[in-house]
């Protein structure tokens, strides 16, 4: 039987995804009790890093932990990848060893390589197209602070990339609206984004257009990892799109802000906002930790109750 693996949010149905935000509750709510719940017992995570990452790999390392498994991390110069073995063959070797492996890389197409080749789920630490954990845990964010997301309205200012991407796959599968504002030439690209259903999905010129009645205004760095060449013309492009108060102000009385992190005040944010009450960051980054809690269990283990 074909494992079961977590490449793109679209991989998930509504009801599993509805599934895990139970289980991330529950097993966060136990973990504030400080009550122990292993059921990864002598279960094995590798975590293979091409690109760096804090967030990434201590939420997922400590969560193995946390479940009472074994997280191994391997960066390029800890495996053969560095010296061209093809990654078909290194899935081949990994998946007979573990239990679960995450990886974290460049092109959407080294993972689904390696997942095609992998006796065990492979999960999607971060790709240049995806970055479905971390949506995973802003939208379980949203619906702690809010309730439901169904039918309300996501404002994303600033550059379309991966995180922006799955947002875009999360509207459909929860039926909210994405508002989107990018300078001209960093528009959304539906097929690189995986959707091709725009009717969730609004584009703006104008950035304080996009906030315009907004539950949610979320942002990320302006160079994101790989594109550090094109700093400084980014850094003059993307000028307008920095989140502050005037912005937050043309959204919903009540609405939230959210940023994957790292964040750099001053330019995709103002310290005001992100340090601000309407800021959930903290608690966006916290919950990297138990959703994939939930989602390690849900692949290794399947459905339980408790």
């Amino acid at each position: 039987m074909a494992p079961k693996h977590f490449l793109q949010l679209r991989d998930f149905s509504r009801d599993e995804l509805a599934y895990l935000f139970g289980r991330t509750r529950w097993i966060k709510e136990r973990f504030k009790r400080y009550e122990i719940y292993q059921p990864l017992r002598d279960r094995t995570l590798a975590m293979v890093f091409e690109k760096a990452s804090t967030r990434t790999r201590v939420s997922f390392e400590a969560g193995m932990n946390q479940l009472g498994g074994i997280a191994i991390n391997l960066n390029r110069g800890d495996t053969q990848l560095g010296r061209g073995e093809p990654i078909e063959d290194v899935a081949r070797v990994i998946s007979r060893m573990v239990d679960v492996v995450m990886i974290r890389t460049f092109e959407q197409t080294i993972i689904e390589r390696f997942a095609a080749h992998s006796r065990v789920p492979v999960i999607n630490g971060l790709t240049n197209e995806y970055h479905p954990c971390q949506i995973l845990a802003d939208v379980y964010t949203y619906i702690e602070h809010r309730g439901s997301i169904q039918g309300r309205t996501v404002a994303w200012i600033g550059d379309s990339n991966n995180v922006c991407n799955t947002w875009l796959q999360a509207a459909l599968l929860f039926d909210f609206n994405v508002h989107v504002s990018t300078p001209p030439g960093y528009e959304v690209e539906p097929e690189r984004a995986g959707i091709f259903d725009t009717s969730r999905f609004q584009s703006f010129s104008d950035p304080m257009q996009a906030c315009r009645g907004a539950d949610l205004v979320t942002t990320d760095v302006w160079t994101s990892m790989g594109f550090e060449a094109e700093n400084a013309e980014r850094q003059r492009d993307f000028a307008r799109w920095e989140v502050d108060e005037e912005m937050m102000a043309n959204a919903n009385p009540d609405a939230l802000f959210m940023h994957c992190l790292p964040a750099h005040r001053g330019e995709e944010v103002a310290a005001s906002v992100i340090d601000g009450p309407q800021s959930v960051v903290w608690d966006e980054a916290e919950n990297r930790l138990h959703a994939q809690k939930a989602l390690l269990e849900y692949l290794v283990c399947g459905r339980v109750s408790g």
